[in-house]
């Protein structure tokens, strides 16, 4: 055996072993820390815009709540959702267990990249929230973005699942 031939044999063995070692393509379920989270909230804000059921809750509150929004959305407009989110608790300490405003948090969690926060109100939302409507989709659509970065691949499909069911057409008319 020439000297050539010896080395070349060790150098493919540690060239497979390499290959072997380097990171798999992620998978379905995987986080995908490639997520932009302003491209994920629009997302989850479409859903409950393109909704078209026939059953929306839509909450009566407190005025100075709906200042507090306002002020949160004007910072959020702003490219300030740690500011907006500081807002939102404000308003939640007056509304407290507001579905709206927990969903409008969780939305808020997604820009400041708070994925696991964000998961949790988007379901504290949903279950103390109405179960059809523009919010029931903005909550699915929140728990299918949030699971997929965290990756939980089952929880993901089963907001997907949920989210179908947000929709209540209107009943036939005559």
């Amino acid at each position: 055996m020439k000297f050539a031939q010896i080395v070349a044999i060790p150098s493919a063995a540690l060239a497979l072993l390499l290959t072997a070692c380097q990171p798999s393509a992620p998978t379905q379920g995987a986080q995908r820390p490639d997520r932009d989270p302003n491209s994920a909230v629009t997302s989850i804000r479409a859903a409950g815009a393109k909704l078209e059921s026939a059953v929306e809750v839509k909450p009566l509150r407190d005025p100075a709540v709906d200042g507090l929004l306002k002020q949160a959305r004007d910072l959020e407009a702003q490219s300030q959702p740690a500011q907006a989110l500081d807002a939102v608790r404000r308003a939640e300490k007056i509304a407290a267990n507001a579905p709206d405003i927990i969903q409008y948090e969780a939305e808020l969690l997604i820009e400041t990249r708070d994925w696991k926060s964000a998961s949790a109100a988007a379901q504290k939302s949903w279950e103390l929230g109405p179960k059809v409507g523009a919010l029931c989709a903005r909550n699915q659509q929140t728990l299918v973005e949030t699971r997929t970065m965290l990756g939980d691949a089952t929880g993901a499909s089963q907001a997907r699942t949920q989210l179908a069911a947000c929709n209540v057409p209107a009943p036939a008319r005559y």
